[in-house]
């Protein structure tokens, strides 16, 4: 079994069904597309979440959607014809996602989407085309919540669709006792539920300089009332040479993913654009407002500590600061329970051993 991971979101989502494949004795091959190369994006995952090193590297770079794909796909194309894989287990919605897919399902070779079924109706997003032309080319459809089923039997894929749960809370429960020893708190001088947690990375929220800036007036004054700290990803970080930003507002480059966790965990309110964090937080039981207009993963709005708020400066300050003061209720989704990446694998086996 080949199992892809190219960009930040995907090692949170290979690691728990790398250890399960392994629990089995079933033998398997990582491959890094290297869509994330910057270091705090990528090799700090493999250390927090003690996962093997790649036994391929395809070093494709940044690009733009057009050319990181075909880059992907002409790199995986090589390495699947020498590897002749049974199958193929791409994750999420990345650009390597898809390529990967491609690739495998021409080849061909029996191709598994993790994370399959989401939708966020937001064809706007790049994120929502992967989503789509990867659930349609693939044999197994691996979803977290049951309104992803449903997307995929409303599009005739219901046949190749199995409800199994969240592999990233698989990631999430296993790494708690880590989290517990992280010392970001002390390094940013913070206590718990004394601040607001800031992620920003997605195109529409940052490379528009009119959005990014409302954006950060809205963080500035939620920093009036408690500390902002925000960790500012490199995308973001290169939007930002002719902002402002408030004194009030703590900054950090990127932070590792046991890190991340323990600033989630204890925050007061997280805003986000992150589709994962919005499932983080609602496990962890912490408040979390989407900086976004639609969300893929509806489950963490209505079963979870998730709101859709938008980008209205008004909207964000006047929930945030609501938050704040009087916190918000915290529930979970059923089957989001650490065992999603056992069913996987009991699946995937199944096709070619009749004791599972």
């Amino acid at each position: 079994m080949l199992v892809v991971a190219g960009a930040r979101p995907n090692f949170m989502k290979v690691a728990p069904i790398l250890k399960e494949l392994e629990l089995r004795g079933i033998e398997n091959l990582l491959v890094h597309t290297g869509q994330h190369y910057d270091p705090l994006l990528s090799d700090v995952f493999f250390s927090d979440l003690a996962m093997k090193q790649p036994d391929y590297s395809l070093d494709v770079g940044s690009g733009s959607h057009a050319y990181q794909t075909a880059r992907v796909m002409e790199a995986f194309e090589s390495l699947v014809e020498e590897v002749s894989p049974d199958v193929v287990i791409v994750v999420g919605d990345v650009n390597s996602t898809l390529g990967c897919a491609l690739v495998g399902a021409k080849a061909p070779c029996t191709v598994a989407h993790v994370e399959a079924g989401l939708r966020s109706r937001d064809w706007a997003m790049p994120e929502e085309v992967n989503r789509v032309a990867v659930d349609h080319v693939s044999d197994y459809l691996f979803a977290p919540s049951p309104d992803a089923v449903d997307n995929l039997k409303n599009e005739g894929l219901g046949d190749k669709s199995y409800l199994v749960g969240n592999v990233m809370v698989d990631t999430l429960l296993s790494s708690l006792p880590l989290v517990e020893k992280s010392t970001i708190m002390e390094k940013l001088g913070l206590v718990g539920d004394s601040y607001a947690l800031v992620t920003l990375h997605r195109p529409s929220n940052v490379d528009d300089p009119d959005t990014l800036g409302t954006l950060l007036e809205a963080l500035e004054n939620i920093a009036q009332a408690c500390k902002v700290v925000f960790p500012i990803h490199p995308r973001t970080l290169s939007k930002l040479e002719n902002k402002t930003i408030s004194p009030n507002i703590i900054t950090t480059e990127p932070v590792g993913y046991l890190d991340c966790i323990a600033l989630e965990k204890h925050a007061k309110v997280v805003l986000t654009d992150s589709g994962g964090i919005q499932e983080e937080t609602t496990v962890l039981g912490t408040p979390c407002l989407t900086l976004r207009e639609s969300t893929e993963r509806p489950i963490t709005v209505s079963e979870g500590t998730n709101q859709v708020v938008g980008t209205d400066v008004n909207i964000i300050v006047e929930k945030s600061l609501e938050i704040i003061k009087n916190g918000y209720l915290k529930r979970s989704p059923a089957l989001w329970d650490g065992k999603a990446s056992e069913r996987i694998v009991n699946i995937l086996v199944s096709k070619w051993d009749t004791r599972y």
